[in-house]
């Protein structure tokens, strides 16, 4: 899938924000603890996303109440749903020098009710020339989202017979309607109620 960048400047993906506060100490921590154990580009940008997807648990698998929204938050108390973990995953890439940004998709049930956004990351390696779409979402029956800068393989493989959309915009910043969702939820069930659906 080809990437429309919202921003032409590649600055703008690796700079941060409120909710990918990649210049916090546990951010960092966590970042130089990763890098430690792989010490390139593409072995760190691997054991990142293996590190949101696998111990930071999805809150609708864990069944975690909490919300969660910057990425500091997500690691410390590993949960969140994908808008979070992808957070959290942009601010440890960029923590290291690798751009990254935040892409959606929209999803339905089987039936192609209940549409909802999904938040997904795209990346780009230290002297690559285009990105790559990971999902950090976290692994369950069905789903097997793999680190791939070849061949994609994400959560959700989009049904577009189902009014299912893979939005091509890359962001630098949450989205507006995604942040909101999360920032006005008290709790995960007014999460549900609140998620977007449509960009």
């Amino acid at each position: 899938m080809q990437l429309i960048q919202q921003n032409p400047d590649i600055h703008a993906y690796l700079a941060s924000d409120e909710a990918i506060d990649h210049w916090h100490p546990l951010v960092q921590e966590t970042a130089d603890a990763l890098w430690s154990a792989t010490g390139d580009a593409y072995s760190y940008a691997k054991t990142a996303f293996e590190f949101v997807r696998d111990t930071i648990p999805h809150s609708a698998d864990s069944g975690d109440m909490r919300v969660s929204w910057q990425a500091s938050d997500v690691i410390a108390t590993r949960n969140g749903i994908c808008y979070a973990k992808s957070h959290a995953l942009v601010a440890l890439l960029r923590a290291q020098g690798i751009p990254a940004g935040l892409c959606y998709q929209r999803l339905a049930d089987d039936d192609g009710s209940n549409p909802a956004i999904h938040g997904l990351v795209a990346l780009r390696l230290p002297g690559g020339e285009s990105w790559a779409r990971v999902d950090p979402r976290g692994n369950m029956p069905g789903v097997d989202a793999q680190f791939s800068l070849e061949a994609e393989q994400l959560a959700f493989p989009v049904r577009p017979e189902l009014g299912e959309i893979d939005y091509p915009e890359l962001y630098a910043a949450p989205h507006p309607a995604a942040l909101k969702a999360l920032q006005s939820s008290a709790d995960r069930p007014e999460l549900w109620r609140n998620l977007p659906t449509a960009l």
